[in-house]
């Protein structure tokens, strides 16, 4: 303590100062405290009030994020059923065309099977009619060979005139025997 007592009388020595109210340093320090203190005052104001500017508008933008984010969680939950109504439909739209197609492939089928009895009744008839075309067409030409058999018979054992008559009235008579 003592050489601090003895810097300070040295400086008292060397500056004349002989207390420290008298030392500019001092009076410079005062009046920057009351200038700080007088400019706190008024810049205090608008510092708290840029402050409370900036703390209402993040509270603004919190709020405006509050209700964006509760209108894209409702967005994602319409979203989301939305998604599960498409779903449901899908698997509707699946089954329908699942049933559609069975039952198209049913009937196409039993098409087929009707359409191929249908062409086996058409081939069974066209079948028996040529059976039955080719029936008269051997009875015709019989009847024709017979006809002229029995012709060349009745005209070598008969005369022409009567063998003539004869021929004529079993033409005649010979559509009503074959049948």
């Amino acid at each position: 303590m003592l050489a601090h007592a003895q810097m300070v009388e040295g400086q008292e020595a060397a500056y004349g100062y002989a207390h420290f109210w008298e030392d500019p340093t001092f009076w410079v320090l005062v009046a920057t405290v009351i200038f700080v203190a007088l400019v706190w005052r008024k810049a205090r104001a608008a510092i708290l009030g840029g402050l409370d500017a900036r703390i209402e508008r993040v509270r603004t933008e919190i709020d405006d994020a509050e209700k964006l984010k509760v209108e894209a969680q409702e967005m994602l939950a319409e979203a989301k059923r939305k998604q599960a109504e498409a779903e449901k439909q899908t698997e509707a739209i699946r089954r329908h065309a699942q049933e559609e197609a069975t039952r198209l492939s049913e009937r196409v089928t039993r098409n087929l099977e009707e359409t191929l009895k249908r062409r086996e009744r058409q081939a069974r008839d066209r079948i028996a009619q040529a059976e039955e075309q080719a029936r008269r067409e051997v009875q015709a030409t019989a009847a024709d060979v017979a006809v002229a058999a029995a012709r060349r018979i009745i005209r070598d054992s008969l005369g022409a005139e009567k063998a003539r008559v004869l021929v004529d009235a079993s033409i005649r008579e010979l559509p009503e025997k074959l049948h």
